[in-house]
């Protein structure tokens, strides 16, 4: 480390403050992202527990491989934040960074899209009930047409994020949210002259909001004079290789460890539709508010990145080490307040969607109640694992994480799903003890890793 370095480095305050002031407004950013899939719930439990089964076997698989592609190009993050690290105004390197970022976008998406139109055949396959199959492939057939533009409109969150502009992508989706609640109520339900579109109404409001988050990134960084300078969208076509190359290798690995674990919860909602849908109802509902509550050690964990990114670009190593310890406090402390809410006042959390006091919803109200006991329990595993594998994206190591991610959630976690959900009384409580066990694993490997990172060479700089 030179002496330049040792000058700059931030101490404890400096990097508290810098990093919750890049977390708030991507937590916040997420947490939005995350109430426009809940304004869908919110509409789609309305129509009944069919469409909801089929919405959440429908999301399973959109979400499932949106997520995990976001994630491959989600290797611009810690690109652009060491290119800005080694030189302030490294302009034509994060230039080729987000040119070759857009051609993954769209090379993916159009993957992601061919996926969707077998969705059907991949539930029927599943054993799930072939009438839910039915309306979730419908369904998958309007809303894969979202896919493209979600994909690009999270790289350019990347692009405001990493140059110090998070508040942009906040205010976006917040203008998202207010589309997709507009869109639900027209579309859902038939309003302002239309017809009623049910489930596929809410599946094409996802289409219409995407496209307005996208369009609404590209007028912002085509007009805002510090973004409108790096020209990201002049010549788009040429190629630059070696930079998709990089983009790809450690971008991958990214896109595979979303994959396995949001494989995992995807999963468990297939196998939980096995035991019915009024299980499968409970599961979409406990596993929304978890998801909500994830948002938070999410976006820790993108602005981890983008610290420890730019420390590492720097050569920093002290730095570096002190960003990724102080977003890990930041959202482990947190998900213990989430925890405890789930623990303290679940009926009232459960109000959000549905009436838990009328008969009909009995059922379906104790189901998830046992599940958000469970969800409370991984709340703590949930928030290391997400902010110490952001640390580690940080310094761009992607590949052994992902072994990580895979051996934890489908070795012990989807194996004990299995186990306990079918071959014990507990069902659906048993893929859920099942999930918790999946994410305390991940959580203490990359917590072992990270805090080994020194020794293990990932911070070796001349």
């Amino acid at each position: 480390m030179t002496q330049a370095n040792t000058l700059s480095t931030p101490g404890w305050g400096q990097e508290l403050r810098a990093t919750l002031a890049l977390a708030v407004p991507l937590a916040a950013t997420n947490l939005l992202q995350m109430l426009i899939h809940a304004v869908d719930v919110f509409f789609i439990a309305r129509l009944g527990e069919e469409p909801l089964a089929a919405s959440s076997l429908g999301i399973a698989i959109f979400g499932t491989t949106m997520w995990a592609l976001t994630g491959v190009i989600g290797a611009c993050a810690p690109l652009i934040a060491a290119e800005r690290g080694r030189r302030l105004h490294s302009v034509r390197d994060i230039r080729r960074t987000m040119r070759m970022g857009m051609w993954a976008a769209l090379i993916l998406g159009l993957a992601g899209m061919a996926l969707c139109l077998g969705g059907e055949r991949l539930l029927l396959a599943s054993g799930q009930n072939p009438q839910v199959a039915a309306l979730a492939g419908r369904f998958l057939f309007v809303i894969g047409f979202a896919m493209i533009p979600m994909i690009l409109a999270s790289l350019f969150r990347i692009f405001v994020a990493a140059l110090g502009k998070p508040g942009y992508a906040t205010a976006i989706t917040l203008l998202a949210l207010g589309t997709n609640i507009l869109g639900n109520w027209v579309l859902v339900y038939g309003k302002l002259g239309l017809p009623a579109l049910g489930l596929l109404g809410s599946a094409l409001s996802s289409v219409l909001t995407a496209l307005a988050m996208l369009a609404a990134y590209v007028v912002i960084i085509s007009r805002d004079r510090s973004l409108r300078r790096y020209r990201i969208f002049g010549r788009w076509w040429r190629p630059e290789w070696t930079r998709l190359r990089e983009i790809l290798v450690i971008g991958t690995p990214i896109g595979l460890t979303v994959f396995a674990e949001a494989g995992l919860f995807s999963g468990a909602a297939l196998l939980i539709g096995r035991f019915g849908e009024t299980q499968l109802a409970a599961h979409t509902l406990a596993l929304n508010l978890a998801a909500l509550a994830f948002q938070i050690p999410f976006g820790t964990a993108q602005a981890a990145t983008i610290r420890v990114g730019f420390h590492h670009g720097a050569g920093d190593r002290v730095a570096a080490g002190r960003a990724g310890w102080v977003a890990l406090a930041i959202g482990t402390g947190f998900m213990s307040t989430t925890a405890l809410a789930m623990m303290l006042i679940p009926t009232r959390l459960l109000q959000v969607y549905i009436d838990p006091a009328a008969p009909a919803n009995a059922a379906l109200v104790g189901f998830a109640l046992q599940y958000l006991i469970w969800a409370a329990i991984f709340q703590l595993a949930d928030g290391v694992q997400a902010v110490g594998a952001g640390a580690l994206r940080g310094l761009q190591d992607t590949q052994v994480p992902m072994w990580i991610a895979i051996f934890s959630y489908w070795v012990p976690g989807f194996g004990l799903a299995i186990g306990l959900g079918f071959y014990t009384p507990l069902e659906g409580t048993g893929v859920w003890i099942g999930l918790a066990t999946g994410l305390f694993f991940a959580a203490a490997l990359l917590l072992w890793r990270w805090s080994r990172r020194d020794r293990l060479g990932l911070t070796n700089y001349a």
